[in-house]
């Protein structure tokens, strides 16, 4: 089991720049992290560089997600500025050597069809995948809880993985962030049913991220039973990255991490080494 720290969500008492430095200390040698806006990306790959760390995942400019946005692509007023944000991005992905890039579709616009703007999601998709292809570089399409951000397009993973197969490009995958299904999937613990849809879509699922429930925190501080969670991934042979995308609750960032042993941070260790009894 692999992990990455989502520097976007944790140590964000910290400025961007010094949470690659914070990651680092903590132990990790994989990150990923949001579109870093107002970042100087020239100073952010060379950051990266110096400190040996690998970056797995990160997004494409999905717009201002403090005030609410959720993604560009789909919004006819707004998606020609994500058409001319992917060459950045890919060139980022290429100076950092990341090949997996989360594009958020966005939010429901009300005086819209839905299918219209299904649609020209879709062609954006398709658009930003056939420039990824060349360099190896995957698109991820996430599905995104409506409780918490608003009336995202595609809400399930069924809704994702439909949406996936209709853009009909082998480099658009799914990202599988657990706390988004389990949101939408009810008011209690649901880890069978969250292992049933990893069962159902693992050809197409190319990154996990977790976060506890309720409240999106870290593993320990809510319901969800990560030791089984884990070891049935373990078991069922996932090979990628476990991405930490959680918001500490009650601790700081580095007292949020006790879950998870130093030396299991970085290379490969199993779940069975890695869920502290006191963490639940």
């Amino acid at each position: 089991m692999r992990f990455s720290a989502n520097i976007s969500t944790l140590w964000r008492e910290s400025p961007f720049m010094e949470r690659l430095q914070r990651a680092r200390a903590a132990g990790f040698e994989a990150v990923e992290f949001w579109w870093p806006r107002g970042e100087d990306l020239q100073q952010l790959a060379a950051r990266v560089r110096e400190l040996g760390l690998r970056v797995v995942l990160f997004n494409f400019d999905a717009g201002d997600m403090p005030a609410g946005d959720r993604g560009l692509l789909s919004d006819p007023a707004r998606h020609q500025g994500f058409r001319e944000h992917v060459p950045v991005a890919l060139e980022l992905a290429r100076a950092l050597g990341c090949r997996r890039l989360n594009a958020l579709v966005g939010l429901r616009i009300e005086s819209l069809p839905l299918e219209e703007q299904l649609e020209l999601a879709r062609q954006n998709v398709a658009w930003a995948a056939d420039q990824a292809a060349p360099h190896g570089i995957e698109v991820l399409i996430e599905p995104v809880n409506t409780h918490e951000n608003g009336p995202y397009l595609l809400p399930t993973v069924e809704e994702a993985v439909a949406f996936i197969r209709a853009v009909g490009r082998d480099n658009v995958r799914l990202q599988y962030d657990l706390y988004h299904a389990q949101v939408m999937l009810g008011e209690r613990p649901r880890e069978a049913e969250l292992l049933e849809l990893f069962d159902a879509h693992r050809e197409l699922i190319s990154h996990v991220q977790v976060a506890d429930w309720p409240g999106r925190g870290q593993p320990g501080s809510g319901s969800l039973d990560f030791q089984q969670i884990l070891s049935a991934l373990e078991e069922r042979g996932y090979a990628g990255y476990v991405g930490l995308e959680y918001i500490p609750r009650g601790v700081g960032t580095d007292e949020s991490l006790r879950w998870l042993p130093r030396e299991a941070r970085a290379g490969d260790a199993r779940p069975s080494q890695i869920l502290l009894a006191e963490g639940r």
